[in-house]
């Protein structure tokens, strides 16, 4: 059995992964699902200082004082910036990485640098304009699913999402990840694509076309961006199939 440490994308909070986490612990695994700094129950420890490596010590502090061994780290959207970063520094406590319809990041990259100029800045004037120069509020779900597909969502997940979404530390989306950013070579590593990712892979984008070759393994899962929320069992399926 498999010790998963779950972490979610922007926004959220441990409380996305609950439904997952749940259905891996049926099926015999130890789920954890974290939530980083300056996010839902941990809004209050954020401030202007919360950058991308807060969030990087966060998960390698968790997995360091847990003692825990044999882990198997899961990042969805945003977080495979500082699961990129922690699993460069995890050693031999790490045995597997998983990116849920996202990809690991290159040292010196940085959030800002997958979306276009103009974007980028819309962002940093909405960050100045209501996030007190340092938070970034989920953008409503017409902006969003501009870039983000919210297949499988109803209604009332979208209001759960909505309601219990906190603004983004934005410096976790300024600052650039410094290495390592590659964990050792015996590392296991895993990409589930959800339909944002598989119409990207498919498409052959040249930044991406690793992810389809060894060492990597691939699995698909028909749903969109946010797949611990509108198919967590079927999600819960494919951890437990990477880890078999």
């Amino acid at each position: 059995m498999a010790t998963f440490v779950l972490v979610p994308g922007a926004w959220l909070g441990a409380w996305a992964w609950e439904d997952t986490a749940r259905a891996l612990r049926e099926r015999g695994h130890t789920a954890l699902p974290l939530t980083l700094t300056g996010l839902t129950e941990h809004a209050d420890q954020g401030g202007p200082q919360t950058d991308l490596d807060t969030h990087i010590a966060d998960i390698t502090g968790f997995i360091e004082r847990n003692d825990l061994r044999d882990v198997t780290l899961v990042a969805h959207s945003y977080a495979a910036a500082p699961v990129t970063g922690a699993a460069g520094r995890l050693d031999d406590r790490l045995e597997r990485v998983i990116y849920v319809d996202s990809a690991p990041f290159a040292a010196g990259m940085c959030m800002l640098d997958l979306m276009p100029p103009q974007a980028a800045d819309q962002l940093r004037h909405q960050v100045s304009a209501s996030g007190d120069g340092w938070r970034l509020p989920m953008p409503p779900f017409e902006v969003l699913g501009l870039s983000s597909s919210l297949d499988g969502l109803d209604e009332g997940q979208r209001d759960d999402l909505r309601t219990r979404a906190t603004p983004q530390p934005f410096g976790t989306y300024t600052q650039r990840l410094a290495g390592p950013a590659e964990p050792s070579p015996g590392v296991d590593r895993v990409l589930i694509a959800c339909h944002d990712f598989t119409g990207l892979l498919d498409a052959g984008v040249p930044m991406l076309a690793f992810l389809n070759q060894p060492p990597w393994r691939r699995f698909d899962l028909p749903t969109g961006h946010w797949p611990m929320l509108s198919a967590p069992a079927e999600l819960a399926g494919i951890l437990d199939a990477a880890v078999s």
